[in-house]
C-alpha cells in the first residue's frame, strides 16, 4: 500500500524530514509539504547582493554558518553531493565591544565563561575578579539534575560583570537571549554533565572541558552560494508536493487517519497516515489543540526571541576591522548587539574587487524590535543605526567611516524559541505525549542550530516510520 505523509513547515527541518521520508518510504510514497509562506527555507534565506557593475553574490540573512564538529549538517551536505561547496572561516577572530571600545574576546573560555580571572582581567569589575579567583575554594552546593540559567550560575560564582561582558555576547548571538534567560542544560549540556558528575566548582568544570576537547579543527563552516544551495538540493531530492500559502490551523483524527485544515476548512485530499510537525512551536501548538491538548499547551507556552538582521553591502575595497565580527556586551550604548564582518570571515566573500558584506543584528528576548506595521519607518531607522554603530566600531579600529560607501541594505526579521531552564525536559514530555502517527521537528525541540534541526528531523522520521510499521 502507498503511504501518505504530510510535513508541516518547509524550513530546514521540514525539508530534511521530507528527504528522510523519501529515503525510508520509497519513490511511491505520497509526501506533501505544507508551508504558510510562499517560499521554502524558513529562517534560512539567501539574497543576491552586489554593487553596480559587479557580479551579485549570495549572502545569507538568516543563519550563516553551521557547526562542522557536529555530524548532522556536514553529513547531510556530503550526502547531497555538496561537500565541495563547504568552506571554513578565514581564521580571523571576533572582537568584543565592551566598556566603550574594541577588545579581544576572553581566552580561555567556554562560550564566554572564563577559565581564569586573567581571561577577563580588562573586562570584569575588580570585585568580580576577586570573586572568581576565590571561587574554587567557596562552598559549591550543586544538586545533580538542577536546572538553572547560565546567567544565574555564572553571576553567582563569577559575578555579574563576567556575565554581561563575556557570556552574554557569546550566547546572545546563538539564542537571541541574554544568559539569564537561557537554561544551562539547554545551552551547555556538557557543562551541566560535569557539574552533575561532581565537579567541585564552576572553575573546575570549565577547565576540565577546555582541557579535554572532544574535537579539533575548524568549528564552523558555510556553503558557497549560501544556504539556498542546501535548501534547493533537499527539495530536489525529497520530491514532495509543495503547498505554499497553506497555513495549517488544525489537525484531526478521522477514520484512523490525520486530516489537516487550513483556515476553518479541511484541505482537499489532505488525509494522511502520519504527520511530521516542523512549523514554529507556537504555530504547532495551535494546530494540536484538538488532537493533543497537553502537547499544545506546552508548545504554546514557549516564549519567542525576536531579532532583526540588517545586511549591508558596501562598495568594493571598503576597509573593515581585521576581525570576523564584533560581539557587543550588555549595557553598551551601541544599538546593535553584534556585527558579522562577512567579507572578513569568509574568504569566498572577500575576493578582491567584490562587494563588501556586513551583517548587523538587533533585538533579543524581552527586547524585540517592532515591525513596520507597528512602527512605520522602523526599517529606515534600523539601517541608520546599523551604519552609525558600524562607523563607531570602525573608528575604534582606526578606519574611516563606511556610511558613504553603503550601496544596498536588506532588513530581515527572525523569531527563535527561548530555551529557558526546563525547556528540554518539557519538550521531552511533550514528545512522549504525542499520539501515534505524529512527530515533532523544528528548532524548538533539541536546539536552534542547523545541525540540531537536521538531527531532530531524522529522529522525527524514525519515530513516525516506526509508528506506521513501514
Amino acid at each position: 500500500m502507498t503511504i501518505d505523509v504530510a510535513v508541516v513547515g518547509a524550513g530546514i527541518s521540514g525539508l530534511t524530514a521530507a528527504y528522510r521520508l523519501r529515503q525510508r518510504l520509497g519513490p511511491d510514497a505520497r509526501i506533501d509539504v505544507y508551508e504558510a509562506d510562499e517560499r521554502v527555507g524558513g529562517i534560512l534565506k539567501t539574497v543576491d547582493v552586489g554593487s553596480p557593475g559587479a557580479d551579485p553574490i549570495g549572502i545569507d540573512v538568516g543563519a550563516e554558518a553551521f557547526i562542522v564538529r557536529r555530524p548532522e549538517a556536514l553529513g547531510l551536505v556530503t550526502e547531497l553531493g555538496l561537500a565541495d561547496r563547504v568552506v571554513s572561516p578565514t581564521g580571523r577572530r571576533p572582537a568584543l565591544w565592551a566598556r566603550g571600545r574594541l577588545r579581544e574576546m576572553p581566552r580561555p573560555a567556554l562560550m564566554g565563561i572564563p577559565a581564569t580571572p586573567d581571561a577577563v582581567a580588562d573586562l570584569a569589575d575588580p570585585g568580580d575578579l576577586a570573586r572568581m579567583a576565590a571561587e574554587p575554594d567557596r562552598p559549591f552546593e550543586w544538586v545533580p539534575g538542577s536546572d538553572i540559567s547560565v546567567g544565574d550560575l555564572v553571576a553567582d560564582r563569577f559575578g555579574p560583570s563576567v556575565v554581561s561582558r563575556s557570556v552574554d555576547p557569546m550566547l546572545g548571538g546563538v539564542y537571541s537571549s541574554l544568559a539569564a534567560d537561557i537554561g544551562l542544560r539547554e545551552a551547555l549540556p556538557a557543562l551541566a554533565a560535569r557539574l552533575d558528575a561532581g565537579a567541585s566548582s564552576l572553575t573546575e568544570a570549565v577547565r576540565e572541558l577546555l582541557d579535554n576537547p572532544t574535537a579539533s579543527g575548524p568549528v564552523f563552516g558555510t556553503l558557497i552560494g549560501g544556504y539556498r544551495v542546501l535548501v534547493d538540493a533537499l527539495s530536489d531530492a525529497a520530491r514532495p508536493d509543495l503547498r505554499f500559502s497553506a497555513a495549517v490551523t488544525d489537525i484531526r483524527r478521522d477514520d484512523g487517519r490525520w486530516a489537516l485544515l487550513t483556515g476553518d476548512q479541511p484541505v482537499a485530499d489532505a488525509s494522511y497516515d502520519g504527520v511530521v510537525l516542523a512549523a514554529p512551536a507556537w504555530m504547532t501548538g495551535h494546530m494540536l489543540q484538538r488532537a493533543a491538548p497537553e502537547v499544545a499547551s506546552t508548545l504554546r507556552a514557549i516564549e519567542r526571541a525576536k531579532s532583526v538582521v540588517v545586511s549591508m553591502t558596501l562598495a568594493p575595497h571598503t576597509a573593515l576591522p581585521d576581525n570576523s565580527g564584533v560581539l557587543v556586551a550588555t549595557g553598551e550604548d551601541l544599538r546593535a548587539k553584534a556585527f558579522t564582518l562577512s567579507s572578513r570571515k569568509w574568504a569566498h566573500l572577500g575576493q578582491p574587487g567584490a562587494a563588501v558584506s556586513v551583517r548587523a543584528s538587533f533585538g533579543r528576548y524581552g527586547q524585540p524590535v517592532p515591525g513596520e506595521d507597528a512602527q512605520p519607518g522602523i526599517d529606515g531607522m534600523l539601517r541608520e543605526w546599523a551604519a552609525a554603530d558600524l562607523d563607531r566600531v570602525c573608528a575604534a579600529a582606526g578606519i574611516d567611516s563606511v556610511t558613504g560607501r553603503i550601496v544596498d541594505t536588506v532588513v530581515q526579521r527572525w523569531t527563535l524559541p527561548r530555551y529557558a531552564p526546563g525547556h528540554l525536559a518539557a519538550i521531552a514530555h511533550a514528545e512522549d505525549a504525542l499520539p501515534a502517527g505524529l512527530a515533532l521537528a523544528g528548532n524548538a525541540v533539541r536546539g536552534v542550530g542547523v545541525p540540531a534541526c537536521i538531527g531532530q528531523a531524522g529522529r522525527a522520521v524514525e519515530r513516525l516510520v516506526a509508528a506506521l510499521g513501514a
